[in-house]
């Protein structure tokens, strides 16, 4: 055997007795809603983002909670609304409770929406 080969079966030996092959365990939070548990959701997937077109918004891939699972949807593109802004769909932890924020238009652009805000037409916004 030469050096190479040696180094190489050392190397081999190596990375599958440290299981750099075995999934990685992500640490997930689960909530109860509506009598559910509800895993956090997956990481965001790598979506390539296409050239802007008049007139519309691409809305960003995300993650939604359907029939007891995470289901991905994709991108895609949603007729603008002239005067207001597009919030995309996030989701947030609070108290060790996930929840889903859906996109929708703001009017002032200040991140609230417009059926929760209780000044949405705020003309001294920042």
């Amino acid at each position: 055997m030469t050096y190479k080969t040696i180094s190489a079966a050392a190397l081999i030996a190596s990375t599958l007795a440290l299981g750099s092959f075995a999934p990685v365990a992500v640490a997930q939070t689960v909530v109860i809603q509506s009598g559910q548990v509800i895993p956090a959701p997956p990481p965001p997937r790598h979506e390539v983002v296409p050239a802007p077109r008049r007139g519309m918004v691409w809305e960003e891939g995300h993650w939604e909670w359907r029939n007891r699972r995470h289901v991905w949807v994709a991108g895609h593109w949603v007729k603008a609304r002239p005067g207001y802004a597009y919030r995309q769909p996030t989701w947030q932890e609070r108290d060790g409770r996930w929840e889903m924020r859906r996109g929708g238009w703001d009017r002032d652009g200040d991140g609230v929406p417009n059926r929760d805000d209780r000044r949405p037409n705020n003309p001294h916004r920042n």
